[in-house]
């Protein structure tokens, strides 16, 4: 699970840094959706730990998924 995140956590990192370099503001939801998808895992890290940040997480991440949705 930690190896997950951090392989997500660089592939963000490479992608925003193209696309700032780049101009290049396609890929704008993609990165949306993979940064969700990182939340989720640190979300599913701390329900594990009983903390009640989780629940927090868990509501950003779904919002975020909308809004990348709603953005294709």
């Amino acid at each position: 699970m930690k190896i997950l995140q951090i392989v997500l956590g660089v592939i963000i990192t490479i992608l925003a840094g193209y696309s700032l370099i780049t101009g290049m503001t396609d890929i704008g939801p993609y990165l949306l959706l993979l940064m969700s998808g990182l939340v989720i895992l640190i979300g599913i890290n701390e329900y594990q730990k009983r903390k009640p940040a989780a629940f927090t997480l868990f509501l950003s991440a779904g919002f975020t998924i909308f809004v990348a949705v709603y953005i294709l």
